[in-house]
Formats: C-alpha cells, sequence, structure tokens
C-alpha cells in the first residue's frame, strides 16, 4: 500500500466512527427527558430555610445540576442535583 492508501483508509475509518462518538458525547450533555424543570429545582433551593441567594447552577455532562448558593450566615453551599427527582445526589 502506498501512503495515499494508507490516508484514505484512515479517513474512510475515522469518519465513520464520527457519528457513534458523537452520539455517546451527546447523552449526558443535555438533562433526560423526564428532568424536573429548572425553575421547580431553584424553587426547592430557595424554600430551605437558610437560603440567600443563588449563585450559579451548571448542568454537569456526568448527569446533574451543580448547584451554588449562599446561605443567610453567607455560608457557601454547594450541591449536585438529581435532575429527575430535584434532590441532592
Amino acid at each position: 500500500m502506498n501512503n495515499r492508501s494508507i490516508f484514505a483508509l484512515s479517513l474512510v475509518v475515522i469518519l465513520s466512527s464520527t457519528p457513534v462518538l458523537a452520539q455517546m458525547a451527546d447523552e449526558n450533555t443535555v438533562p433526560p427527558e423526564n428532568a424536573m424543570k429548572v425553575s421547580e429545582i431553584v424553587a426547592k433551593i430557595e424554600a430551605r430555610a437558610d437560603f440567600r441567594f443563588l449563585d450559579e447552577l451548571d448542568w454537569d455532562d456526568d448527569g446533574y445540576y451543580e448547584i451554588i448558593y449562599f446561605t443567610k450566615d453567607k455560608a457557601k453551599v454547594e450541591m449536585k442535583i438529581n435532575p429527575v427527582t430535584g434532590e441532592p445526589i
């Protein structure tokens, strides 16, 4: 085989595996279809007795929301929240 044949074969292999890799990467990039609305999750956090303000809410590709909020006594709270139940992990 010459260099062009090896390059062409390599390119075919890479391009044919791209859809599989993309599908694997997309599985956790968004919350599942049965996830609670973000507003419902935020409402649960805001209902905590010591809650003062929400600082950050991010989706983690590992399948949960990362939430950072501060309490009335200025303590920082970091939580991982199950997107379906809205409960801490």
